[in-house]
């Protein structure tokens, strides 16, 4: 195991082929049912990853996610399976090393498309929208702030790029050339109604969720399954209700507050990623965890 300070940048289990290593997650295959999926403590930006790991990362990440998965059930279907760790896992420091931060999930065909919602015009839609007027192929009312919430929610799918590419924002009739029309608006309509769902709960809680992107996969049904990872802060903008305001970069519980660091940086925004200081780690650590106790309730 790979390690910085307390901090889990990488896993090689012992009994598990590993099947694929992304930016956070490293993926085992357990049989040809179950996947086992680890949320490191590595931390990514512009497609990058980061050499030095966020300590606890990604046990929040996956409370987060698994919090979101049981409130949404009744919206969609998600790839959790109950198996305990104990069943698959037999070396004692590996399960320990494993605690908090893995999850046993069905194996599923992944759809090639990232499902991202935006309610606020921020990011590369805010860049698209100050270039074309639209974002994704979606036109929008004319002078809009940077922050502004949009009129209505709406869907711009990107494709998913390998590690070390960069995403790329698609319109929705490129998505459905990739996976099929009916298919495309299907993930439309439930990434939607997921995107409402939590922005209405997270408006309870002092967090307006900006944007999200969600990821999907087909069983052996041919169900659409959700998975991977939802509405946690590595996939979503948070930012503070309280301090939001149209027209400025509104602060976050998210990694905006890393990203911002780097843009100050004489980086190409590619790999290698910079080494990164003690406080900005301290401080994008406080960001995930007042995230996870703004949204959860938890002390």
């Amino acid at each position: 195991m790979s390690r910085s300070a307390t901090a889990v940048f990488e896993t090689n289990l012992s009994d598990f082929p590993l099947i694929h290593r992304g930016k956070v997650r490293d993926v085992y295959a357990l049989d040809k049912e179950r996947l086992l999926m680890v949320a490191t403590d590595r931390l990514s930006a512009f497609d990058v990853v980061m050499p030095n790991p966020i300590p606890g990362k990604g046990q929040i990440l996956t409370e987060i996610s698994n919090f979101w998965f049981a409130k949404t059930q009744s919206i969609i279907q998600n790839h959790l399976l109950p198996d305990p760790l104990e069943d698959w896992i037999k070396h004692p420091d590996e399960l320990k090393l494993l605690a908090g931060r893995a999850v046993i999930t069905q194996r599923l065909k992944a759809l090639p498309i990232e499902a991202v919602v935006r309610g606020y015009l921020i990011g590369s839609g805010y860049k698209d929208y100050q270039k074309t007027g639209a974002v994704c192929g979606i036109t929008l009312p004319a002078h809009l702030q940077l922050a502004e919430r949009l009129p209505t929610p709406i869907f711009t799918p990107a494709t998913k790029a390998a590690v070390g590419d960069h995403d790329e924002n698609i319109s929705f009739e490129q998505a459905a050339q990739l996976i099929g029309h009916d298919r495309a608006a299907q993930i439309q309509t439930v990434a939607l109604k997921l995107y409402q769902f939590a922005y209405d709960y997270a408006a309870t809680r002092g967090i307006i969720i900006a944007d999200t992107k969600f990821e999907f996969g087909l069983n052996e049904h041919d169900e659409l399954v959700l998975m991977d990872e939802i509405l946690t802060p590595d996939s979503s903008r948070f930012w503070q209700a309280d301090l939001y305001q149209a027209g400025t970069n509104p602060p976050s519980f998210d990694k905006q507050y890393f990203r911002d660091y780097l843009e100050t940086l004489d980086w190409a925004k590619t790999a290698p990623g910079p080494q990164l200081p003690a406080d900005v780690i301290a401080k994008t650590l406080e960001r995930y965890l007042e995230a996870k106790h703004r949204l959860m309730g938890t002390e």
